[in-house]
């Protein structure tokens, strides 16, 4: 008789336990519209498929991410190294782990994007004549009005990063200079995103 009273307490226990649990949500959508060095609207819908690493900060943290930038997209992007132009923007994503030769694995794209917020016109000009100087060729989204700021919070004087998944979802955001165990949480973040894709 008192076996039957543990088990029933027991069972009891689960399920509050359960009843409790506040129910999974769903990892926030990431929209975002920003212009690029050339004026053209871009919206990171776009990326839906691949997995999305967004580089972020103001002036003085953009050194930082520009490294960052480089770094890891050679990671994925490996015959990248030593081109220049529109080579390194075709350079072929490293496959996932695992996935059968001539199958397509989803892409780690990499976007900065430079945060000044609201500034006179005369400065937006500067910084896009200046972007596209610097890259030609490469996208690069200019934020005038504070929108990464606005969703993701920023950092100042560091690189920021947001990791979005092929279903165009927040899935990583970290602040701050990264550390070697820390980028390779970062990388892991991103193996584990792609072979999601995968498995959907």
């Amino acid at each position: 008789m008192m076996k039957m009273h543990v088990f029933t307490l027991i069972g009891l226990l689960v399920a509050c336990s359960a009843i409790a649990q506040p129910p999974r949500t769903e990892p926030p959508k990431a929209v975002m519209v920003l212009e690029d060095q050339f004026e053209r609207k871009q919206d990171i819908a776009q990326f839906k498929g691949d997995v999305l690493v967004i580089l972020y900060g103001d002036r003085e943290g953009m050194p930082a991410n520009k490294g960052l930038g480089e770094k890891l997209y050679l990671q994925y992007h490996p015959t990248a190294k030593g081109q220049t132009g529109a080579k390194v923007a075709k350079a072929p994503v490293i496959p996932v782990l695992g996935v059968a030769d001539g199958m397509p694995s989803p892409d780690v794209r990499v976007l900065p994007v430079v945060c000044l917020g609201k500034v006179p016109d005369v400065v937006k000009n500067i910084v896009r004549s200046r972007v596209k100087k610097e890259s030609p060729e490469g996208l690069v989204l200019l934020d005038f009005e504070s929108k990464m700021k606005d969703q993701f919070g920023l950092k100042e004087g560091v690189p920021n990063l947001v990791v979005i998944d092929a279903q165009g979802r927040v899935r990583m955001k970290s602040s701050g200079e990264l550390d070697a165990a820390s980028y390779a949480k970062l990388l892991q973040a991103i193996d584990f995103l792609r072979n999601e894709a995968l498995a959907k």
